[in-house]
């Protein structure tokens, strides 16, 4: 599974060996939007098309078209795990949230 962004949004790429064709869909929505092409110059074409006809089509229908994340993440921990983080953060001379950002950074991009 590959991916790929356009204006913000990002589309989960498969290939289907029976048909032959890249299958994508926008990742992060509840709309379901999907696009497919025989090549990835094809495909990426075709996801910009379906995400300017998502937000073509939203804005017709009068609703605001669905974001992938608003970037904020809310999380329960264990109030020792809590005072861990908030003493690896201010070590660190960071605020939690940077401090957790950073480490989630590091990790979603290693």
């Amino acid at each position: 599974m590959s991916t790929m962004s356009h204006r913000g949004y990002t589309a989960r790429i498969d290939y289907s060996d029976e048909d032959g064709l890249f299958v994508g869909h926008i990742a992060g929505i509840h709309d379901v939007v999907g696009f497919h092409g025989e090549s990835v110059s094809e495909l990426r074409a075709a996801f910009a098309e379906a995400v300017e006809d998502y937000l073509d089509t939203c804005a017709k229908l009068g609703r605001a078209p669905q974001k992938p994340y608003s970037g904020k993440l809310s999380l329960r921990l264990k109030p020792e795990l809590h005072a861990s983080v908030a003493v690896k953060a201010q070590v660190s001379g960071k605020s939690i949230n940077q401090w957790v950002a950073d480490l989630l950074s590091r990790e979603a991009y290693a």
